[in-house]
């Protein structure tokens, strides 16, 4: 069958896109891209200044929902970090392939924070991020960069920051490595609800499209988003909320650990891998988001 799939114009968006087709159109499918700007995309390339931590929950993904809705594609792929609490009536996440490392990193400086000069300059345009990074360093200046992955890159090699804190996933699916990136431990830098994972999205009706995608599904990865998007909307809200949650799948049972910059609570907890959506709401109980 043919499946057009929406796709934002980014390099990682891309190439996360072109990854999935390859996937279908190995199974036999014809597959075309439709590639699409974005709210959010307008938004990241906007050279007025902007408050820290602006809303941006939902504006990566509209258009190309919009396209699922009106027939012009029968897929969306996203970085499941982007979706927000809530999908509109009629849509779905129909697969999530398998989770690439979750965890962030930070760029500039291969000795980590604490090798940072006191007042250092860090790049970053999520919250959660910066509440994170100034936990662990109150002395650094936590400044807004905005732009893709090769923005942002551009920015610090010119000087604009000191460092700046990237997902370790986007890194390595756009096969970039630097030497001065170093993992930021996950007990200092609680990653985004979904992040490292693909989430394909599509009409909740649709079965043939839910079918073809349905060999691309992890069940570990599909279990684990779960319970952090669980999590995020007891929370309210989307890649906007200073939180972070990070799920893992041990057999039958499922690890997650939760933070939530409300409260300053962390939550360490473990459930059925047949709850996963239970165990997200526990962990929201714990932080006191609820």
């Amino acid at each position: 069958m043919r499946i057009t799939v929406a796709t934002r114009r980014s390099a990682l968006a891309l190439a996360q896109s072109r990854a999935v087709a390859a996937s279908l159109e190995a199974a036999g499918h014809e597959v075309a891209l439709l590639e699409m700007t974005t709210t959010g995309d307008r938004w990241s390339l906007a050279g007025a200044p902007d408050q820290p931590g602006a809303d941006v929950k939902g504006m990566f993904v509209k258009e190309l929902e919009e396209a699922l809705l009106d027939g012009r594609a029968d897929i969306a792929v996203h970085s499941a970090k982007d979706l927000p609490g809530d999908l509109p009536s009629g849509l779905a996440v129909l697969a999530t392939p398998p989770r690439e490392n979750p965890g962030d990193v930070l760029v500039g400086e291969p000795g980590g924070l604490a090798a940072l000069a006191p007042g250092a300059r860090v790049g970053t345009t999520s919250p959660r991020r910066r509440a994170q990074v100034l936990a662990v360093r109150p002395d650094l200046e936590v400044v807004e960069v905005r732009g893709n992955v090769d923005t942002r890159l551009a920015k610090l090699d010119a000087g604009e920051v000191d460092a700046i804190v990237l997902a370790a996933a986007g890194l390595a699916r756009l096969g970039i490595s630097r030497p001065d990136a170093v993992a930021l431990p996950v007990d200092a830098c609680l990653p985004a609800a979904g992040q490292g994972i693909v989430a394909i999205e599509g009409r909740a009706d649709d079965d043939a499209v839910r079918a073809a995608c349905a060999a691309l599904d992890d069940p570990s990865s599909r279990a684990c988003l779960a319970a952090e998007r669980a999590f995020l909307a007891r929370l309210g809200g989307g890649c906007s909320v200073p939180a972070g949650a990070l799920c893992t799948r041990d057999g039958d049972s499922l690890h997650m650990r939760a933070w939530w910059d409300g409260s300053g609570r962390s939550a360490d907890l473990h459930g059925d891998a047949d709850d996963p959506a239970g165990l997200g709401a526990r962990a929201a109980e714990q932080v006191g988001a609820v």
